[in-house]
């Protein structure tokens, strides 16, 4: 190695997965004007992201706040380090709020500055930092079959109209946590389809054996968005074209699967406190023993096997349910983390160097054996030693994702015309019909009105 004077070069990353994915996702805009467009095309000239030469050290600072466990992303660092003799990480901790991080990012990278070089944002980013000019478009310069390492559906979620804007790191899912005790008792087997789970929530119920049936997230957050989305795509529904510049939603499919949603709660199923849940209610609610089945995230596992909880050792994890009509599995809604470049860094090639390896399989193996995260990497999602490592890293391979309709940059708004009315369809203020004819005005709406 060639000694020189080192070059510092900044990559940011943010939060950590699960609840910060989910309970903070909310996303913001920042603009799409004159200044917008030259941040985005000053990608364009890769001459000015060239390595210094002679084989000089580079420096690329990550910010990133913490993932999940402690020290997960020293470790990353200490592995990238160890295979790049060249290169160094300088790791920059972010908030743990998604909201604070993201005003941070966009106020920096808005103003100029060629620091973040990498950030690790939400999964429902793409579209605003696409749009706003705050992100690279990675399809650029990554090759087509770079792409392929990826579980099915993660792309596309990670794409702004057909450009790919980030990779993905980390994710996390929906998943259906059941009690294996309570199933056995009853002589039932897991359930593989809502009305079947429905109908078995109700004998564990009529027999006294638990309380609830079914928990989830129903009040008015982005979380309601994430379970909605798993009802819409079983039911077919869908709630923008696939440009995302106009809205399907008001269907009877969809109509169908909030009928549906309401019926949890109707039929007591559900708590009608559901309406209220967001995920840490759902947990508690499952870990105290008072339901049968729960909707949460891959963290769920974990917390229900803490010491002290009613359930630990009687919990069973499987991908969500489906519509009878449906093909099984049913569909859960993506969480996670992605990797972006700053338009501005002066050192591309490098901070593509570290994605590269961040979501290769021997960095994927770090994360989900050593830390129990789920990998993006659909062959490292599949291999027998990371399945071994815990129940939902067992059925991940399985699951079939759907992503949220952020590939519109309005996916804020979008999202709360969304939570608000079907949280209003669920407590009985208005009809699942009015819910999905509202969302639908409301959403077409702000799309006429930023010309998208």
């Amino acid at each position: 190695m060639t000694k020189g004077k080192a070059t510092v070069v900044t990559i940011m990353a943010t939060g950590g997965i699960g609840v910060l994915s989910v309970v903070s996702a909310g996303c913001g805009l920042f603009g799409s004007g004159p200044a917008a467009q030259r941040r985005a095309t000053a990608v364009k000239k890769p001459g000015a992201h060239r390595p210094p030469g002679g084989g000089k050290r580079v420096t690329i600072d990550w910010a990133a706040s913490p993932i999940t466990q402690t020290g997960t992303r020293r470790t990353m660092i200490r592995a990238f380090e160890a295979s790049h003799p060249n290169l160094r990480v300088k790791l920059i901790t972010m908030s743990t709020n998604t909201d604070t991080t993201r005003t941070t990012l966009s106020t920096e990278i808005e103003g100029g500055s060629a620091t973040p070089d990498v950030y690790m944002g939400d999964v429902i980013w793409p579209a605003q930092f696409a749009h706003s000019g705050l992100a690279v478009n990675l399809s650029k310069y990554l090759p087509h079959g770079f792409w392929s390492r990826f579980a099915p559906g993660l792309v596309t979620g990670a794409s702004y109209r057909g450009r790919v804007y980030a990779a993905p790191f980390f994710m996390d899912a929906g998943f259906l946590y059941y009690r294996k005790d309570l199933l056995k008792k009853a002589g039932l087997p897991v359930p593989r389809t809502w009305q079947q789970l429905a109908s078995d929530a109700k004998t564990l119920q009529a027999k006294h054996l638990v309380r609830y049936g079914y928990v989830w997230e129903g009040a008015a957050y982005e979380g309601l968005t994430c379970d909605l989305m798993e009802f819409l795509a079983d039911s077919g529904a869908k709630v923008l074209n696939s440009a995302g510049t106009k809205v399907v939603l008001n269907s009877p499919r969809a109509i169908s699967a909030v009928t549906f949603m309401r019926s949890l709660i109707t039929r007591g199923i559900s708590p009608a406190a559901v309406s209220t849940y967001q995920e840490p209610d759902a947990m508690n609610t499952f870990d105290a023993g008072d339901a049968a089945f729960m909707r949460n995230w891959d963290y769920a596992w974990s917390n229900s096997q803490t010491p002290g909880t009613k359930v630990v050792g009687k919990v069973g994890v499987e991908p969500m349910p489906a519509f009878a009509s449906a093909k099984q599995p049913g569909y859960s809604c993506i969480g996670g983390w992605d990797l972006y470049v700053n338009p501005h860094t002066r050192h591309l090639q490098q901070a593509l160097t570290f994605i590269r390896w961040m979501t290769s399989a021997p960095a994927q193996r770090i994360l989900a054996k050593k830390y129990s995260e789920v990998p993006t990497n659909y062959a490292v999602q599949k291999e027998s030693s990371v399945r071994k490592k815990n129940p939902v890293l067992r059925i991940v391979a399985r699951v079939r994702l759907v992503s949220r309709p952020s590939s519109t940059p309005l996916y804020p708004q979008l999202s709360q015309a969304l939570y608000q009315n079907v949280n209003a369809a669920l407590t009985g203020q208005i009809a699942p019909t009015t819910a999905i004819t509202r969302a639908s005005r409301e959403i077409s709406a702000d799309l006429a009105g930023r010309g998208l």
